[in-house]
């Protein structure tokens, strides 16, 4: 909850889609010690709904969550309905080796970090697709 002149209220907000709990936990803690401050959601429908009902300046999305919804599908529901954000999108994934994720990636055109990754490769594509708090 945050208090009204709080500095988290003019930190800029970044949603994050992310399934699994430890690296959600993680890419939270050093998205906020960036200065950012960020919504976790432990699915991609979960993460729709809070991109219809709140403003975000970037979101980070796991390519593949459960529940039927991929990234290519976040981006494109971006593209029609918040195309201020088709941009500003980051995937995260662990699955380079499936056929059918480099196919969508390279569809997308959108940066996409490989799991496991190092911290500042993240920042440095958040950096240069999302901006710097």
């Amino acid at each position: 909850m945050s208090i009204p002149g709080n500095a988290a209220e003019t930190r800029p907000r970044i949603l994050l889609i992310e399934d699994e709990p430890s690296v959600s936990a993680f890419l939270c803690t050093a998205l906020e010690r960036r200065g950012y401050t960020v919504v976790p959601s432990s699915s991609a429908a979960g993460g729709l709904q809070l991109l219809a009902s709140a403003d975000f300046q970037g979101v980070i999305s796991d390519f593949r969550t459960p529940g039927g919804i991929n990234g290519a599908d976040v981006q494109d529901w971006l593209q029609r309905h918040r195309p201020e954000l088709a941009s500003r999108i980051i995937f995260i994934t662990g699955d380079t080796a499936s056929d059918e994720t480099l196919e969508l990636l390279a569809q997308a055109g959108t940066p996409c970090v490989e799991k496991p990754f190092r911290v500042h490769q993240l920042m440095a594509a958040v950096d240069k697709t999302i901006g710097k708090p």
